[in-house]
């Protein structure tokens, strides 16, 4: 049976997680984890344009068909009919999956303000602090302590939201996505949209990528494929989700430094496209 591909790009703490968790209610939908599909084609794609055994004798259909096959490997587990393939990264190479996945791309970008964000970071890093006997320390301190910068929360915003932090990346992704004229590719998919009102959101969504809707339910919730936070990410909850739908963050005012704040206003720049249904 031949799969559908759906993306699922946008930016971190803004609910993907709890998106994948209702997908996979509906019995042909499989949403999991972030998946290393993107940067295997891309590392295939990039080895074969630059080898010179290639080159000396290209197979162009076969070496398409060689990466093209990749997001079916992966995803030969999964029994379902329609596969939402999650990385940040995918807005930043819609030409990937034009090439080797589909002429029909659509990638849902879930969105959230970017000090809500940070606010969810800090909070989450202070939820874990480093246990002794632990294999790693939080990635972002782990950053901050190769780079000899002190370990505070001005720092740890700075690195997020800088062009080499998970914030900074998958908002350039998006941002390059706009740029060359994709942005009828993406559905952005608004945090406090998913929370307080899921049907119409999700309504929307359906509308976005032309399937038949299907009935969810909003409360039991689970994340059924959790990472290995602890291990990888040193944030032992990083994927964990709630049963019931509902927003218990605190105001970002009460947890991050008012310059922080400050660099966060107006950084919403997805509301200034239009783009949203």
């Amino acid at each position: 049976m031949k799969k559908k591909y759906y993306f699922i790009a946008g930016l971190p703490r803004s609910g993907s997680t709890v998106l994948s968790a209702i997908l996979n209610q509906n019995p042909k939908f499989y949403s999991g984890p972030s998946s290393p599909v993107l940067p295997s084609i891309y590392t295939l794609n990039h080895s074969l344009v630059n080898d010179q055994l290639f080159s000396a004798y290209p197979k162009e259909k076969e070496g398409k068909l060689m990466i093209s096959s990749l997001i079916d490997s992966y995803h030969s587990d999964r029994k379902e009919s329609i596969i939402f393939d999650k990385n940040r990264a995918w807005t930043s190479k819609i030409n990937l999956i034009q090439t080797y996945i589909t002429d029909n791309v659509k990638i849902i970008c879930p969105v959230r303000d970017p000090d809500e964000i940070l606010s969810s970071f800090i909070s989450m890093i202070k939820r874990n602090p480093y246990q002794e006997g632990q294999s790693r320390i939080n990635f972002v301190d782990e950053k901050l302590v190769k780079n000899n910068l002190p370990i505070n929360d001005t720092n740890r915003c700075d690195y997020l939201a800088s062009e080499n932090g998970i914030l900074g990346e998958s908002s350039q992704a998006i941002s390059r996505a706009i740029r060359e004229g994709h942005g009828d590719k993406i559905h952005f998919v608004e945090y406090h949209n998913l929370v307080d009102d899921p049907l119409n959101t999700m309504k929307e969504i359906y509308n976005f990528i032309g399937e038949k809707y299907y009935e969810h339910t909003f409360d039991n919730l689970e994340n059924k494929d959790r990472e290995k936070d602890l291990d990888v990410y040193g944030l032992a909850d990083m994927h964990e989700i709630r049963p019931i739908l509902e927003d218990t963050s605190e105001d970002p005012k009460k947890i991050l430094p008012e310059q922080i704040i400050e660099k966060c206003k107006g950084s919403d720049f997805w509301r200034k496209l239009n783009l949203i249904a």
